[in-house]
């Protein structure tokens, strides 16, 4: 890929064929700190509906230096919207001077109703047709138990578990990608704990380190010095046992405390989310996160904002009902 062809595509990222993603992977793989180009790969992935998008959002926001930028970048109007048809930007004004030429449909309406009519009687005369009313051989088989062709030669279907979670995960939509808005800070932090990562424990290599140290200082050390060293290491023990002695001796007591403070969660408020933050894409980031009982929690308070869409997240409750079922 040339630059030509990149500033191409940069202005117009609905030109981004399957060559050119593939050409744009390998740009990344190179310059992975290169953030127009993930953002180009960004676009591409959101006009494609793909269900690589959220993953690849996840791993731009792990290389992007400033995620505030990157946020007001996939919540605007140019990122968010789709290819603009060229015949509306190049709209002919010589469309308007198209003559409408009218007809008298009267008649037809006539015929259409009289086609219709018929059609009515004949699915009346096929409703009283007396060969419906009669015990069809198959259901005969059916009705002993006897297993058809179908059954005996077909292959094995799949679990009804197995089903259960194909139809919640189709309801949910989880490999979809997330339409975040400007009102959607909260959950776009929320969905960036996805993408944490772990701090690596060095607390062992350091031990290690300072051991090799210590041995390293005392085999350079004189021996009179290190004899000193021994003399303040045993003094210090005996220090510490004339305490320990001391306490078992005089035996002394806390007093325990005249008023008991009540034992309240003085960051409950902090932790909670509020209803107010509460939305759908919220909703949707537990659902990633896997924290199935804050999404179906998310859902029930979304039903009581909004009433008018109660059925839809009736539905998506009961879906993920159905995923913590078959786990």
């Amino acid at each position: 890929m040339n630059t030509e062809t990149y500033t191409d595509l940069l202005s117009k990222p609905q030109q981004l064929n399957k060559e050119a993603m593939e050409q744009l992977e390998v740009v990344i793989s190179k310059f992975p700190y290169f953030q127009s180009a993930r953002a180009l790969q960004l676009k591409a992935l959101k006009n494609q509906s793909s269900f690589l998008y959220n993953d690849a959002l996840k791993v731009t926001a792990a290389y992007t230096t400033n995620r505030d930028i990157l946020f007001e970048f996939i919540t605007s109007e140019t990122f968010a919207q789709n290819e603009i048809s060229q015949l509306i930007q190049q709209h002919d004004p010589a469309v308007n001077e198209i003559e409408v030429v009218s007809e008298d449909v009267s008649k037809q309406t006539a015929t259409e109703l009289d086609n219709q009519m018929k059609a009515e009687l004949k699915k009346a005369e096929a409703i009283l047709n007396p060969d419906l009313f009669e015990r069809k051989y198959h259901s005969v088989e059916k009705l002993a138990g006897i297993p058809s062709e179908e059954e005996t030669t077909g292959e094995p279907e799949a679990t009804s578990s197995e089903k259960d979670k194909a139809e919640a995960e189709k309801t949910l939509e989880l490999d979809k990608p997330i339409d975040f808005t400007k009102k959607d800070t909260h959950s776009f932090s929320e969905w960036l704990k996805l993408t944490q990562a772990k701090p690596i424990d060095r607390s062992a290599e350091k031990k290690t380190e300072s051991q090799k140290v210590d041995e390293s200082i005392s085999e350079a050390l004189p021996a009179c010095i290190q004899e000193k060293k021994q003399e303040t290491q045993t003094s210090d023990q005996e220090r510490k046992f004339k305490m320990i002695e001391k306490f078992i001796q005089e035996k002394p007591k806390i007093k325990p405390a005249e008023q008991q403070l009540s034992k309240t969660n003085l960051a409950e408020p902090y932790t909670q989310t509020p209803k107010a933050l509460m939305t759908e894409t919220l909703a949707k980031v537990y659902l990633q996160q896997k924290n199935y009982k804050k999404a179906m929690q998310a859902y029930k308070i979304l039903i009581l904002k909004n009433p008018e869409k109660s059925g839809f997240f009736a539905d998506q409750i009961r879906a993920i009902e159905k995923l913590i079922d078959t786990q």
